[in-house]
């Protein structure tokens, strides 16, 4: 017997059960339950629209007008009901499996584990891959368990050009110096490798990305204006997980928003080309970090102040850490400080 999963969604046709009793209702069931709703009604006004142009009879043309306006409800409906569900669903991976283990085990002396714990102040977005979805705007998630998260290349992008900006990119291009003259500095190399295709041998950096899991779904409404009549348009929904905003009900108090922690490991691999102290790159990388969270940004749509975040504590794992407990800090300074007790870096 064949089991055809989206032929059983086409025939439900109303709002997605809660249960997960069977394997089609599990993790992102309820979206392709949402979205399959939509697609079907979306496709069948369509055909009521098409019909319409060449149908004569006035009374099939009212017919054919009502079937078109219940498929458009229902369209609304099946939206409504994924934005309603997706706000209340716990979000986060399963423990039990443990497919996000933190700190890594098997430290070395030469190896250091961080943590970056943050809020998000305004939204963060990410698009989604996903082809098949009941909004045009979905948000970044695990095809598996429907968590949003931040990629773990994506941190690696937005971080090397925080430590870029960190290193005098920014007045590299003010003095009207083309991208491609700049050269990064050799922290900027030892930590993220040269990058494919600046050089005929690729090297590869020191440092491990892992992906950001967040906690939190939520939703952005853009409503384009028309140029000459000034009047709002189609309005654009975008899927988020959402900033700390003003609470609904008392405005004086806000809800919080998103939590998420940025995990890295420096891990120099054995016959890496040349060698670094901490002093020598630490400083830097961590008013990188710091920049890149707190005044630029980690989401898409970064120019219109989206993304950026309060960083709530610091957090790093070395061999010689007692028990395995992390060194912990409310600030970057107080960190390097623990980290670098005698450099004088701290700054």
């Amino acid at each position: 017997m064949n089991f055809d999963y989206f032929a059983k969604l086409v025939a439900e046709q109303a709002y997605p059960k809660v249960d997960a009793a069977e394997a089609h209702d599990l993790a992102s069931g309820f979206a392709d339950g949402c979205t399959t709703w939509f697609a079907v009604n979306a496709l069948r006004a369509a055909e009521c629209e098409a019909r319409l142009k060449d149908e004569g009879d006035k009374n099939r043309k009212e017919q054919l007008e009502q079937k078109k306006r219940e498929h458009e409800r229902a369209k609304n409906d099946a939206r409504r009901c994924y934005m309603e569900r997706a706000v209340q669903r716990p979000l986060a991976l399963p423990q039990d499996l443990r497919l996000d283990p933190w700190p890594p085990q098997l430290l070395n002396r030469a190896r250091l584990a961080m943590e970056v714990e943050f809020e998000l102040l305004t939204s963060w977005y990410s698009k989604d891959d996903r082809l098949f979805h009941v909004l045009d705007n979905p948000v970044r998630k695990d095809k598996i368990f429907g968590v949003p998260y931040m990629a773990a290349a994506s941190w690696k992008g937005m971080l090397r050009w925080a430590c870029r900006m960190q290193a005098g990119l920014r007045e590299h291009l003010e003095q009207g110096k083309r991208f491609e003259d700049w050269n990064d500095p050799d922290w900027i190399l030892h930590l993220f490798g040269n990058e494919k295709g600046e050089e005929k041998k690729f090297h590869e950096g020191a440092l491990v990305f892992y992906p950001t899991w967040f906690d939190k779904i939520g939703f952005e409404v853009i409503n384009p204006h028309h140029r000459s009549r000034r009047a709002g348009t189609q309005p654009i929904y975008y899927e988020v997980v959402p900033g700390r905003r003003p609470s609904e009900n008392d405005e004086s108090t806000y809800e919080e928003g998103g939590k998420g922690r940025l995990r890295l490991l420096y891990a120099p691999w054995p016959g890496m080309k040349g060698t670094m102290r901490l002093a020598d790159w630490l400083p830097s990388f961590l008013q990188a970090i710091e920049d890149l969270l707190t005044q630029y940004g980690i989401s898409a749509k970064r120019t219109v102040g989206w993304g950026t975040a309060e960083i709530k504590k610091w957090k790093a794992w070395r061999k010689d850490t007692l028990d395995g407990q992390p060194i912990e800090a409310d600030s970057r300074e107080k960190l390097l400080e623990r980290l670098l007790p005698n450099s004088g870096d701290a700054s």
